[in-house]
């Protein structure tokens, strides 16, 4: 009989941990070795749609407001009694939220194998929620980390190293593959002016703007000095969440709020980077970044600051450039750099997909994955 693994994930919001969740899902269920189950803490999300085809039947959520109310305790109390009734061998988290719960669930339930998940390195979470975090991780049989940098902080907190293993995320290379539009048609797609003479070049950013740690102002001052020396520069800033009405009024006071473009939820992204000459990640903490990822699978150079497992991911001179967190002048220097030699930025934009195409596949991510449950189980 094939051992029952769950994944639990926090919503089905767009989101790096999310996507990763269900792409990792995908692929269990295809694989076939064990039997993959699902759920949630909130069910809602634009993102469930792409596993309706996985016949996962039912997918409990067990939506919470607090892990502190009369509410936690009964949303723990079905969870435990779930995974007693679906009998399941394995336990997988993706996140803080779902790491909490379900390390306390799957703790209560005495299953044989708990893993739990890191996705970030520092500058996200609270004294608070670092202590209860740490109680999650004693819970768990094991802690997957998407980064080195995210293993050695684990370590450093005290987790012990033989716990802790690095598997990275893996890229669907054929999501970023774009229709075949031209470049007036993929401009209207996403929602953008009809071309300008010169025709604008195009600095792309793909990060949420719910949390200050995307420091999104940070790439707002570099655009500015960006296009005091490349006129024809413009931005496309892709991602939602309520910083994005301040994000905008420090697009107008810098004076660059004519060539800075919100596009919000971003649906085409392999059209977004087909379009970008260069691609920015300008966060001040990061675990494993899906969006440099993206960036190098869609054949762009990278500028992006040096945190977390970004060093990991960019060869310096080579597939882009790497900046200290929160310093617009070098990253300014870095964009325009580029700017003025399309030919090289060309060459890094290559030299990183084919590190994509080489190190991060899916099938390398499944693989680890899936001889990890199975190590596991057999220590039980």
């Amino acid at each position: 009989m094939k051992a029952a693994v769950l994944q639990l994930i926090d919503s089905f919001n767009q989101g790096g941990s999310e996507r990763q969740a269900l792409q990792l899902t995908r692929l269990l269920v295809q694989s076939g070795k064990f039997k993959i189950h699902l759920a949630s803490l909130s069910p809602e999300g634009s993102l469930r749609s792409t596993i309706e085809d996985l016949d996962l039947g039912d997918i409990p959520s067990f939506p919470l407001n607090s892990f502190y109310d009369a509410n936690a305790v009964k949303q723990l109390t079905r969870f435990v009694q779930w995974l007693k009734a679906a009998r399941i061998n394995v336990l997988h988290t993706h996140d803080f939220y779902t790491n909490v719960f379900g390390m306390t669930a799957g703790a209560l339930a005495r299953l044989p194998v708990r893993v739990a998940s890191m996705r970030e390195t520092a500058g996200m979470r609270t004294s608070t929620q670092k202590r209860v975090q740490r109680v999650a991780y004693s819970l768990a049989h094991h802690v997957v980390a998407n980064s080195q940098a995210v293993r050695q902080v684990l370590i450093a907190d005290g987790v012990p190293a033989e716990k802790v293993s690095v598997i990275y995320n893996g890229l669907d290379l054929k999501r970023l593959a774009p229709q075949t539009f031209s470049r007036a048609e993929t401009l209207a797609l996403l929602g953008l002016d009809s071309e300008t003479d010169p025709p604008r070049r195009f600095i792309s950013i793909v990060a949420n703007m719910r949390h200050e740690v995307k420091d999104h102002r940070m790439f707002l001052r570099a655009a500015r000095r960006v296009v005091e020396v490349v006129p024809d520069a413009a931005f496309l800033l892709a991602g939602e969440g309520e910083l994005t009405d301040s994000l905008r009024e420090l697009a107008a006071e810098l004076g660059i709020h004519e060539r800075t473009y919100f596009l919000g939820r971003c649906e085409r992204v392999a059209e977004l980077l087909s379009v970008s000459e260069i691609c920015v990640l300008s966060s001040k903490a990061e675990g494993f970044s899906n969006s440099i990822l993206e960036y190098m699978a869609a054949g762009r150079p990278v500028v992006a600051t040096n945190v977390g497992g970004a060093a990991e991911l960019i060869r310096e001179g080579e597939t882009g450039y790497l900046v200290p967190a929160g310093d617009d002048e070098m990253m300014a220097a870095r964009l325009i750099d580029l700017l003025r030699d399309p030919n090289r930025s060309r060459m890094m934009g290559e030299a990183g997909k084919r590190i994509v195409e080489e190190q991060f596949s899916c099938e390398a991510q499944l693989s680890r994955t899936e001889d990890l449950y199975e190590r596991l189980l057999r220590q039980t």
